[in-house]
């Protein structure tokens, strides 16, 4: 029973997890939509006048937001197919970064 509850226990925080990623994955691939978007009305209003820069612009913003793409889409895959080593993976991070916050914390005080 107890082994149950706990398994029970790091798939719900591993589905939470995950459903947490997914919203700032695509909180992320939104905001690299919208940019690429800007970048290719930019590349519109300048192309016109035979400006390089709005090219360059265009595609900086196009690379951008294949790149998040990419990476959204392989978090997804992360937390689909590992919920239970996402959930350890970011209990770790966020553990790494207070014990550097007390670490840091204590030096400047002493």
């Amino acid at each position: 029973m107890r082994n149950r509850d706990i398994e029970r226990q790091i798939h719900d925080a591993g589905e939470r997890a995950g459903e947490r990623v997914r919203q700032v994955a695509d909180g992320a691939a939104s905001s690299a939509q919208s940019l690429y978007e800007r970048g290719r009305q930019l590349g519109e209003r300048f192309g016109k006048r035979g400006n390089h820069y709005s090219q360059r612009l265009s595609n900086a913003a196009e690379d951008f937001a294949d790149e998040a793409n990419y990476h959204y889409r392989r978090l997804r895959r992360q937390v689909n197919r590992h919920p239970a080593a996402t959930v350890a993976i970011v209990a770790g991070t966020i553990g790494a970064f207070l014990l550097l916050r007390r670490a840091f914390r204590s030096s400047d005080d002493e």
